[in-house]
C-alpha cells in the first residue's frame, strides 16, 4: 500500500510542471501512470481488507471500503473543480498528491493480518497458481457466470438513466442536484445499512435480498417512465435507486471477497473484481439500442427481468462455499 500510494503522489504532483495545451502526450503518458498506480493500490487494498476481516466483517468491510472511495470521488471531481474556479490548476494537483499522505499515515499505522498464511516466493506462484488455484474449485465457472449477471440489470439501466432523465423533460440542473445530493446520500446509506445487515443475516439472504430489491428500483423507473416530469418523483427512483445498489454493492464485494484464498487474495480479487466491469463494456451499445426499440417502460421492465438469471445462480452458492472452504 505504502509503495502504491507513494508512486501515485509522485505521479498525480507531475501535473504541477506540465502545461496541457504544450505538452499533451506528456499528459496522456502521466494519465497512464495515474490509473496504473491507482488500480495497483485499489487491489492491494481489497486484498489487505481480505486477509485483515473475519468472514462475518467483509460486507461491512467493503461498505466501508466503497463508501469512502464514493467520497474520495467527490472530492478528486466536485472539490477539485470548485477550487480550480479560485487557484490555478497545477496547484489544485499538488492538493490532490498531497491528500494522499492520509492513506500512506493510515496504512504505515494499520495492523497486520495476524493469521501465518506463507507468502508466494516467486512470480509463478504470484501469478500463475493463483489462478490454477481459482479454477480448481467446484463451480469455478459458475460463479464467474454469477459476477457478470448479477448486476447486469442494475447496470444496464444505470447505463440509460441520464439520458431518460433528460429525455423526459428535466433539465441537467435538476439531474446534477438529485444525483449529486439525494444520489450520493442514498448509496452512501445503502452501503453501510447493507453492511450492517449483512452482520445479522448473513452473505446468502443479503445476496438474495438485496439482490430482488436491487431489482425492483429499476422496475420504478419504469414508473417514472409512466408519471413522466414529476419532481419529487424523480427525487423518490434516484434515492431508492442508490440506496438498494449501495447495499447490493456491499454484499456481492463481500462475496467476491470471500471466494479468496487468502494465499492468493490479490491475485484472485483482481480476476473476480474485473469481471464486474464486463457488463458495464458489454451492453453500453445495446442497451441504447433496446431503449429505442422498446420504449422506456418496456426497458425498464426488461432489465428487471435481466437480473433474474444472476439470482437463479444462487441456487448453487452452498456448493461454492464448500468448494472454498476446501481450497482455503
Amino acid at each position: 500500500m505504502l509503495i502504491s500510494q507513494m508512486l501515485l503522489m509522485l505521479a498525480i504532483g507531475a501535473f504541477y510542471f506540465v502545461k496541457p495545451a504544450a505538452s499533451p502526450w506528456t499528459v496522456a503518458i502521466l494519465a497512464v501512470f495515474v490509473s496504473f498506480f491507482s488500480a495497483s493500490q485499489d487491489v492491494v487494498i481489497d486484498a489487505y481488507r481480505r486477509e485483515l476481516l473475519p468472514d462475518e466483517e467483509l460486507g461491512l468491510g467493503a461498505s466501508m471500503s466503497s463508501n469512502g472511495y464514493r467520497i474520495g470521488m467527490l472530492i478528486s471531481g466536485a472539490f477539485a473543480l470548485f477550487l480550480a474556479d479560485r487557484i490555478p490548476w497545477n496547484y489544485v494537483y499538488l492538493l490532490l498528491a498531497g491528500s494522499l499522505f492520509i492513506g500512506m499515515i493510515t496504512a504505515f499505522l494499520g495492523p497486520n493480518p495476524d493469521d501465518q498464511t506463507i507468502p508466494p516466493q516467486s512470480l509463478r506462484k504470484a501469478v500463475i497458481e493463483p489462478f490454477t488455484d481459482y479454477f480448481r474449485r467446484r463451480g469455478a465457472y459458475e460463479i464467474l457466470a454469477f459476477i457478470i449477471l448479477y448486476k447486469i440489470g442494475d447496470v444496464m439501466a444505470a447505463n440509460m438513466t441520464t439520458p431518460f432523465i433528460l429525455k423526459i423533460g428535466f433539465s441537467k440542473t435538476d439531474l446534477a442536484v438529485v444525483a449529486k445530493t439525494f444520489g450520493i446520500i442514498a448509496i452512501i446509506g445503502g452501503g453501510l445499512a447493507g453492511g450492517i445487515l449483512l452482520l445479522r443475516i448473513g452473505l446468502l439472504r443479503a445476496l438474495w435480498i438485496f439482490g430482488i430489491l436491487q431489482a425492483g428500483s429499476t422496475l420504478v423507473f419504469s414508473v417514472l417512465a409512466s408519471a413522466g416530469h414529476q419532481y419529487y418523483v424523480l427525487v423518490a427512483t434516484v434515492t431508492f435507486e442508490n440506496f438498494t445498489s449501495g447495499m447490493g454493492a456491499s454484499a456481492f464485494i463481500a462475496f467476491m471477497a470471500s471466494l479468496c484464498n487468502k494465499r492468493f487474495t490479490a491475485t484472485q480479487y483482481a480476476l473476480l473484481s474485473s469481471l464486474m466491469g464486463i457488463p458495464r463494456v458489454i451492453i453500453a451499445s445495446p442497451a441504447g439500442y433496446l431503449a429505442e426499440r422498446l420504449g422506456w417502460v418496456y426497458f425498464f421492465i426488461f432489465c428487471t427481468l435481466a437480473a433474474i438469471p444472476g439470482l437463479v445462480f444462487l441456487i448453487r452458492y452452498k456448493t461454492w462455499q464448500e468448494g472454498s472452504v476446501s481450497l482455503n
